[in-house]
C-alpha cells in the first residue's frame, strides 16, 4: 500500500486571502495510472464561515461594482493566462488516469467556456450592471404605472462542489457564468482528482486578475460550510444522486432557501433508428458514438452513453461491431503515445464500477470485456486502476432492474433490443431521468416521433445522421451555449445555457411605478417617462452628452397615392392592398389602398435624421417593429425619437443606442412602433488617430 513521504505534497486552500493547509495527516492521493502518491489533501481546521462572509463581503462587493462587460473582459484573461499555461495542465491532469484526449476534453473545453462567456457577456449584455428581463409592462391605461423586471447579482456566495472526472471543466462551466453574473465562489472539488484543480486555481489567484474573494478554494472535505449558507448563497453539486439528496435536505439549505442545483448520475441512452441498419452511415455512427463513449475519460462521464438501444434485428450486428471496435482500444498509461483509454480516477472507484458491473449482470450477459482481468497495452493492473470497456447485452430490457437503475461509472454500456420507435422511448424513459440523449437516423419522421417522446425526460438530445457527422460534437459534449442538467433522477438542475446559466446567479424582481421613477432605476426610457432634452437633435450628441429620454419630434409629412404607386413601381412590391382599391376594400383589415409598411419606416428614416456627419456612426438594425394603423393616401404622419438605452463598450470608442420610433397620424394613432439600433461615437469629433 503506498503511503506519503515526507516530500508528498500537501494541498492547500484558498480562504481569506491566504493559501492554508489543513491540520492532520490528511487523506493520500495516489496516481490513478502507477499507484504512486501525488499529494496529501485535508480541511481540516478550516474557518468555513469566515470563508462566506469573506466572499460576500470582500469578493461580492468588488463583483458588483463592475459592469457586465467588465466583468466579461476579466474572463476572457483569466482564459488567456490559462491558455497558456495548458502544458503544466497536462502533465498534472495524467496523474488523474486521462489520456492526452481526455484532457483535452477537461483543460481547452474548461478554457473554451470561459471564452465563450467572455464573448457572450459583451455581445449579449448590456455594459451595466442591471439586468433587464423582458419588456415594460404597463399597468395603467394613462401610462402612469408600469412594470418592469429586472435581475440583480445575489449578495452571497456561490459553492460549486464538483465531481472527480472533470476537475478543470467541472469547476470553470460553473465559474464563468457565476463571476460574469457578479457573484463570488468557494470553489470544492472532489478530493480524488482535487491536485490538479488546486494548480489552476492557484494560476488563477496568482494571476491578480480577479478582485480578492471572488474565488476561493476548498481541498478537502466541505466540513461545517453547509452551515452558515443564507438565502442570498447558491450552492451547485455534480456527483451521485444520494449524496445530492443527503445536501439538497440539510437544515440550512432548507430553512432558508438557499438554491440548490444538483447534477447527479445519469443512464444516458443512445437509440439506433429503425432505418439505420449496418451498411448505412447511421449505423456506422452509432457503433462509433457508443464506443467513444465507453471509452472517453474511461467512462467516467456525467453524460455518457449507458444504455444502447437497438431495432431486435440489429442487435447481433451491434454487438459485433461495438466488440470489434472495443477490442483495439488500447488500455495503459495514459501518458504513453499510443494508450486510447486510461485509468479510472482511483482503485476505489475501479471496485466501485465492478461491483456495479455485478449488479448489471444478473439482467443479462458480459459480451466484450473482463472486468477482472485487464488486458493493457502499458502499465501495472494491480498498480494501476485500469479496466478494460465491459460491454452487456440484456434480452429483456422490460423485465430487467438493474440496467435502469445501476449507473457503473466507468467504461461500461448495455446494449438491449426494442420492436419500434414507442417502445423505444418507453424503455429510455425508464432511466426516470436523464442529461443526455441520442437518436441515430435519416428518417425525419423517426426523429420527431423519438426526439419528442423523449423530451420531457431529458435535458439535451442529439439528432447524428451523415450530413451533421463531421460537425457535429457528438452525444455527450455539453456546449456553453446549451442547457447542461436533467430532469428526474439527473437531479433536475440546470447549467450552462449561454445566460441563461448567468441568470441563475441573480434575483429576478419585479419593480412597479410611474414610469419617472422606473425609467433611472432601469437605465431603459419607457413610455409615460419624462421627455429629456429636445433643444438640440440627439444625432447631434456624443454618448458622453446623450441622455436617456433626449428626443425629437419631426415635422409632419403627408403621405399620398403617388407615393405608394411610386414605392411599388421602384420597389416591385405590388401587392393587392396597395394597388387595387376593390381588393383591398375586400380585405378585413383595411377601408381601400392602403401605404406600404416599408414605406412608412422609409419616411419616417427620412423624417427623423439629421444628415450631416456626426456621432451617429451607423445604423445597424430595426428590433419588434410592427404596423398598428392602415395608412391610406391623404394620412398625415409625425415621428417621434427618443433615447431608449445607451450602451457603451468597454473596449471600443463607441457604444450601442437603442431608440424607441413612434409614428403617429394625423388623429394620434400609433401607426408604427420599433426600435431603431445605432452606433455611436463617445466622443464627436472623433480622437484623431495615431
Amino acid at each position: 500500500m503506498n503511503v506519503a513521504t515526507a516530500t508528498t505534497r500537501q494541498l492547500e486552500s484558498y480562504v481569506k486571502g491566504q493559501w492554508v493547509t489543513g491540520k492532520g495527516d490528511g487523506t493520500l492521493l495516489t496516481d490513478a495510472g502507477t499507484g504512486e502518491p501525488v499529494a496529501v489533501i485535508s480541511s481540516s481546521g478550516l474557518d468555513f464561515a469566515g470563508a462566506l462572509a469573506y466572499g460576500r463581503e470582500k469578493g461580492g462587493s468588488a463583483l458588483r461594482a463592475m459592469s457586465f462587460h467588465e466583468r466579461a473582459l476579466m474572463l476572457k484573461s483569466i482564459a488567456l493566462m490559462l491558455n497558456e499555461a495548458r502544458d503544466d495542465f497536462y502533465a498534472e491532469s495524467y496523474r488523474t488516469g486521462a489520456t492526452k484526449t481526455d484532457s483535452m476534453i477537461d483543460i481547452d473545453g474548461g478554457i473554451g467556456t470561459f471564452f465563450v462567456y467572455a464573448s457572450k457577456g459583451r455581445r449579449e449584455l448590456p455594459n451595466t450592471r442591471v439586468l433587464l428581463d423582458g419588456d415594460v409592462e404597463p399597468l395603467s391605461k394613462d401610462q402612469s404605472f408600469s412594470a418592469q423586471h429586472i435581475l440583480t447579482p445575489l449578495t452571497g456566495v456561490a459553492i460549486h462542489i464538483n465531481a472527480f472526472n472533470f476537475p478543470c471543466w467541472g469547476m470553470l462551466e460553473k465559474l464563468a457564468p457565476t463571476l460574469l453574473a457578479g457573484m463570488p465562489a468557494i470553489v470544492k472539488p472532489a478530493s480524488q482528482t482535487a491536485y490538479l484543480t488546486e494548480m489552476m486555481v492557484r494560476r488563477i489567484i496568482d494571476s491578480g486578475i480577479l478582485p480578492e474573494g471572488a474565488l476561493q478554494l476548498v481541498a478537502g472535505s466541505a466540513g461545517d460550510m453547509l452551515d452558515h449558507v443564507t438565502g442570498q448563497d447558491v450552492v451547485t453539486f455534480t456527483g451521485s444522486a444520494s449524496t445530492g439528496r443527503m445536501l439538497r435536505t440539510h437544515k440550512a439549505i432548507v430553512d432558508n432557501s438557499t438554491r440548490f442545483s444538483m447534477e447527479a448520475d445519469s443512464l444516458n441512452s443512445s437509440i439506433l433508428g429503425a432505418d439505420a441498419g449496418p451498411g448505412t452511415p447511421e449505423f456506422d455512427l452509432f457503433v462509433k458514438e457508443v464506443a467513444r463513449e465507453m471509452t472517453a475519460k474511461a467512462g467516467q462521464k456525467c453524460t455518457a452513453i449507458r444504455r444502447a438501444f437497438v431495432p431486435r434485428g440489429q442487435v447481433d450486428a451491434v454487438i459485433e461491431a461495438l466488440r470489434a471496435r472495443l477490442g483495439k482500444t488500447a488500455v495503459g498509461l495514459p501518458a504513453e503515445e499510443g494508450t486510447r483509454m486510461g485509468a479510472l480516477a482511483s482503485q476505489d472507484q475501479r471496485a466501485e464500477v465492478r461491483a456495479r458491473i455485478a449488479e448489471l449482470a444478473a439482467d443479462g450477459e458480459i459480451v466484450a470485456g473482463d472486468p477482472d482481468n485487464p488486458v493493457l497495452a502499458s502499465g501495472d493492473a494491480q498498480a494501476g486502476a485500469f479496466l478494460n470497456p465491459v460491454l452487456l447485452h440484456c434480452a429483456d430490457p422490460h423485465g430487467a432492474q438493474h440496467v435502469h437503475d445501476v449507473e457503473a461509472f466507468g467504461p461500461v454500456a448495455t446494449v438491449m433490443p426494442y420492436d419500434d420507435a414507442e417502445e423505444a422511448v418507453a424503455l429510455a424513459r425508464k432511466g426516470k431521468g436523464s442529461l443526455a440523449a441520442s437518436v441515430f437516423t435519416n428518417d425525419p419522421e423517426i426523429a420527431e416521433r423519438i426526439v419528442i417522446g423523449m423530451a420531457p425526460f431529458h435535458g439535451r438530445i442529439l439528432i447524428g445522421n451523415r450530413d451533421s457527422a463531421k460537425s457535429s460534437t457528438g452525444h455527450g459534449s455539453p456546449m456553453p451555449g446549451l442547457v447542461h442538467g436533467g430532469p428526474g433522477r439527473a437531479g433536475g438542475g440546470e447549467e450552462l445555457g449561454g445566460i441563461r446559466g448567468v441568470k441563475h446567479f441573480m434575483q429576478r424582481t419585479a419593480v412597479q411605478g410611474t414610469p419617472r421613477l422606473l425609467a433611472p432605476v432601469t437605465g431603459r426610457w419607457m413610455e409615460g417617462a419624462d421627455a429629456g432634452d429636445t433643444s438640440v437633435h440627439p444625432f447631434r450628441k456624443s454618448l458622453a452628452e446623450l441622455k436617456i429620454g433626449d428626443q425629437v419630434v419631426t415635422a409632419p409629412r403627408e403621405v399620398t397615392l403617388a407615393d405608394i404607386e411610386h414605392f411599388a413601381e421602384f420597389t416591385g412590391d405590388t401587392f393587392y392592398a396597395h394597388m387595387d382599391e376593390d381588393a383591398a376594400k375586400a380585405n378585413p383589415f383595411f377601408d381601400g389602398r392602403v401605404a406600404h409598411g416599408y414605406l412608412i419606416v422609409s419616411f419616417a428614416a427620412g423624417m427623423f435624421v439629421d444628415p450631416a456627419p456626426g456621432p451617429v456612426l451607423a445604423n445597424y438594425g430595426v428590433d419588434n417593429l410592427r404596423f398598428l394603423t392602415p395608412v391610406y393616401p391623404g394620412d398625415v404622419l409625425k415621428v417621434r425619437l427618443t433615447a431608449k438605452e445607451i450602451n457603451p463598450r468597454a473596449t471600443a470608442d463607441h457604444g450601442e443606442v437603442r431608440w424607441d420610433a413612434q409614428v403617429t397620424n394625423q388623429d394620434g394613432d400609433v401607426v408604427a412602433q420599433y426600435d431603431v439600433l445605432t452606433m455611436v461615437a463617445k466622443q464627436w469629433p472623433l480622437p484623431a488617430e495615431g
